[in-house]
């Protein structure tokens, strides 16, 4: 025998199909909103048209010279600004997410003149670890020279750390001039993604700062091909200057380990003191 409900009965059968459609749709937003803050760093306003004013990439030849200019002058041996979850990823709450491990002034004449801060990270992870144990050869060279003996040796250390979007930046400066040996450069640069727990690239980056890649690659390649042009002309002049590989593949965005973020300036770097004894480096300024 066949029964027919009563017309309430299917209208509450409707109302919840719709009522259990809508919770699905909830904690289907709910689930991709966590995502984007946590991790995928979608911008919302992009999603829905509300762009923001592009900050990255849009700097004049005045701001990007006066920023390559004041380059020296950022290194101020401190974090300059923590926002986002840097507090929540300390190791140690009592120190700083970055803080002076070393720190050394001393003359001895003949011998050496040193300078040195030393920071350390202080984050619990293996990333950090790895991080922290290359940081400890500039104290293991603040030591070999503390014991050596009429070398006439200068060496200084100094370092900048940031956190912006989440993303921990921190670069480490070190001269060296040892006797008659030509000063050698050299600089560290480490950026730690703290939301997701990781290393981060500089792609990686462009792309949270919606920055178009092929834009920065061919500020890139015109940097270089003007800092060589102008190394030409001084060989022809006859200084011995440090002389640049245009077709290098150290010059491609994915290969560029370099680079340091800090209040929506990026300095892409290429320290070539790193690997040979010259103070020369090429700065790229998104």
């Amino acid at each position: 025998m066949k029964i027919n409900l009563p017309e309430r009965n299917r209208i509450k059968k409707k109302q919840l199909i719709i009522y259990i459609s809508i919770m699905a749709v909830c904690i289907i937003c709910v689930i991709i909103a966590f995502y984007v803050q946590f991790y995928a760093r979608i911008d919302l306003g992009r999603l829905v048209g509300m762009a923001r004013e592009q900050e990255f990439g849009q700097k004049t030849e005045e701001q990007t010279d006066a920023l390559e200019t004041e380059f020296d002058q950022i290194f101020t041996n401190s974090l300059t600004n923590l926002e986002g979850q840097g507090e929540n990823k300390k190791a140690d709450d009592s120190k700083e997410l970055v803080y002076v491990d070393m720190e050394r002034k001393e003359t001895k004449l003949n011998s050496y003149d040193i300078e040195v801060h030393i920071p350390k990270i202080n984050i619990d992870s293996p990333v950090i670890d790895e991080y922290n144990q290359d940081i400890q050869s500039f104290i293991d060279k603040t030591n070999e020279v503390l014991e050596s003996e009429n070398r006439n040796i200068i060496y200084t250390v100094d370092y900048v750390a940031n956190v912006q979007e989440d993303i921990l930046s921190l670069m480490i400066r070190s001269n060296l001039k040892e006797g008659s040996n030509a000063q050698r450069v050299i600089i560290e640069t480490y950026n730690y993604d703290l939301r997701n727990n990781k290393e981060i690239s500089l792609e990686e980056v462009l792309a949270i700062e919606y920055v178009d890649k092929n834009e920065v690659q061919n500020k890139i390649d015109a940097k270089i091909a003007e800092e060589q042009k102008q190394v030409e002309d001084l060989k022809e002049l006859g200084y011995n200057i440090y002389n640049r590989d245009t077709s290098s593949e150290q010059y491609k965005v994915e290969n560029s380990k370099y680079f340091y973020l800090t209040d929506n300036v990026l300095y892409i770097i290429y320290p070539y003191g790193n690997e040979n004894y010259t103070s020369e480096m090429d700065l790229v300024i998104i």
